[in-house]
């Protein structure tokens, strides 16, 4: 092919204009991403949710995923373990946690209370009768100590179309829902429960709608999620993407969730299965099941 003087100049101004600008481009998406850390403690060796604490600045709750006993942490945003939270006096004995998966922070039954919620929502063979969500009052005097024994209260789930291997726990602050999204199928259903129940409290949850995630599985297996403690944003992450929606006034989420959702940065890792809002919205977590594994903090654009 001859180009002609023309097509040649034409071609160097692409060159200018294009190089710079795919430059910045880069450039901007790497400023939205940083490693804050890394899990400092080898107990902290298979992560699976983080959430920001409702009362203490800079601290996160996370927890391990099967395979663990009865029990969740505090870290800071570089990893440090702060504390180990027990369900029991008796750790020989304590609750029979089979999967946890997800972990929320929120409202809960006494006004002007933070809870932290842990979600023993995995299913990997679709056999479990019913899966249970933890509910604990965060304390101001859970930092002062490296380890606490905590008791929650206890509700217990079924699905209205019988079992699903969940990985993803939000909660709603506006309608004061607690939601479930399944992990395992090209389209998704989400789920919801009103936030407020009583120990040992059963329940059936109500499918609200459905998500038809897209890509090639395992990449669109959805591994955990979260929405804005102000209740304007969520966030749902699989193994191979994150998306975000904005949600209109005071519609339901499972309303939002229904738009298309904008696509924001994430950082591969393998087996990533934990994402979580800071406390102001303003940008998220991510961190996976490796041990010692990285913390990543992205601004959200």
């Amino acid at each position: 092919m001859v180009l002609n003087k023309k097509s040649i100049l034409f071609l160097m101004l692409a060159f200018i204009v294009l190089i710079p600008g795919g430059y910045v481009y880069y450039k901007l998406k790497q400023r939205n991403k940083e490693i804050s850390g890394f899990m400092q403690s080898s107990l902290l060796k298979e992560i699976s949710g983080i959430a920001a604490s409702g009362i203490f600045e800079n601290i996160y709750y996370v927890h391990n995923d099967s395979g663990d006993t009865s029990r969740f942490f505090a870290i800071t945003p570089d990893g440090k373990l702060v504390s180990t939270f027990y369900y029991k006096d008796d750790r020989s004995t304590a609750y029979p946690v089979l999967d946890c998966e997800d972990i929320a922070v929120g409202k809960g039954p006494k006004e002007g209370k933070s809870y932290v919620y842990l979600g023993d929502i995995g299913d990997n063979f679709n056999w479990r009768s019913y899966v249970t969500v933890y509910r604990f009052e965060e304390k101001a005097s859970w930092m002062k100590d490296s380890v606490n024994t905590v008791v929650p209260a206890q509700l217990h789930l079924t699905y209205p179309d019988w079992a699903k291997d969940s990985e993803a726990m939000m909660i709603d602050p506006v309608e004061q829902l607690l939601y479930i999204v399944n992990k395992r199928t090209d389209t998704v259903k989400i789920y919801t429960t009103p936030l407020i129940f009583k120990d040992q409290e059963s329940r059936r949850l109500t499918l609200r709608g459905k998500i038809l995630i897209p890509g090639f599985k395992p990449f669109k297996y959805v591994t955990a999620g979260d929405i804005a403690k102000d209740g304007k944003s969520v966030l749902l992450k699989t193994y191979g993407k994150v998306y975000y929606w904005k949600r209109k006034g005071n519609e339901p989420i499972w309303q939002t969730m229904q738009r298309k959702p904008q696509e924001l940065p994430y950082e591969l890792q393998r087996q990533g299965e934990a994402i979580g809002f800071t406390a102001d919205g303003k940008g998220y977590y991510t961190t996976s099941e490796a041990a010692f594994a990285a913390i990543y903090y992205y601004r959200i654009p």
